[in-house]
């Protein structure tokens, strides 16, 4: 098994990527540039269309899953109907960041106690309980918090703190408000676009300030950290950076925002979204 994450390539709207053993051709609506190393692209195992799903180079078949190792994670992949693989990697730096940080509190303040919500297949909550944190792992679909337990299992960390929590972010912050449950941080990188609780409509433009809001009531205003992160059209790092200066009562200026982007092997850069992170203490 090949270790690790590369982009090789972006460009005419598509990223070419190698997770572990499987080179990966996919949609990448922020590839604007022409292609760099077009001949790579002959190397794919994969590609992904909108209209046709995924298909397998000639003589393979599509793989139900597959693994990779990330650092001292290993993590199972899989072709998902919507085009994703199961991993992130624009994310990187942000676990690699939360990770340095929780072991930074542990050495002084004991275990950590994190609140990750939209928390997906799970590679940042393993990242953060590996470094010392207690995580509480929340996203609203079953199957795939039944991921991030496999994915656990496979990075030896099945034992290590996390609640594992199948229910929608908003109700569950809301619950735990009335519980009183403190947390020392939380990370936080929401849809765009999706249905909540009792069918409710979700957008982020209309829901992230309470969110956010909600969140500060359980870590109070000067959280250990806060990360908010967004792949959504109009939310750049500026806005993201108010958005949770905003909800912590401190300057923009505080914040450390950027883009969230990859540099291919080809030089190719890739923008995914954007991030806005703080430490408050």
């Amino acid at each position: 098994m090949t270790s690790g994450y590369e982009l090789l390539d972006a460009g005419d709207g598509r990223r070419l990527e190698r997770f572990g053993d499987f080179v990966v051709d996919r949609p990448a609506p922020g590839a604007d540039d022409p292609l760099r190393a077009p001949d790579a692209w002959d190397g794919a195992d994969l590609r992904y269309e909108r209209d046709a799903g995924w298909l397998a180079r000639a003589g393979q078949e599509v793989p139900g899953a597959w693994e990779m190792v990330e650092g001292d994670l290993r993590l199972e992949l899989r072709p998902t109907a919507t085009g994703q693989v199961g991993l992130f990697p624009e994310q990187g730096s942000n676990r690699a960041w939360v990770r340095d940080l929780i072991g930074q509190l542990t050495v002084t303040g004991g275990e950590p106690a994190v609140l990750n919500l939209f928390a997906y297949t799970g590679a940042m909550t393993l990242s953060a309980v590996a470094a010392g944190a207690a995580v509480t792992h929340v996203d609203g679909s079953r199957p795939t918090v039944a991921w991030a337990r496999r994915n656990a299992d496979l990075s030896a960390l099945a034992d290590r703190p996390v609640r594992w929590i199948v229910d929608d972010a908003e109700a569950f912050v809301a619950r735990e408000q009335r519980r009183g449950r403190p947390y020392d941080g939380f990370v936080l990188d929401p849809p765009s676009y999706g249905h909540g609780a009792g069918g409710r409509t979700w957008r982020l433009s209309e829901r992230l300030p309470g969110l956010l809001d909600a969140c500060v009531v359980l870590t109070g205003p000067r959280p250990a950290f806060a990360v908010l992160s967004a792949h959504s059209h109009g939310f750049g790092p500026d806005r993201l950076a108010d958005q949770l200066a905003s909800a912590l009562r401190r300057r923009p200026a505080d914040v450390d925002a950027g883009e969230l982007a990859l540099r291919a092997q080809s030089g190719a850069r890739l923008r995914l979204g954007a991030y806005a992170r703080i430490i408050g203490r």
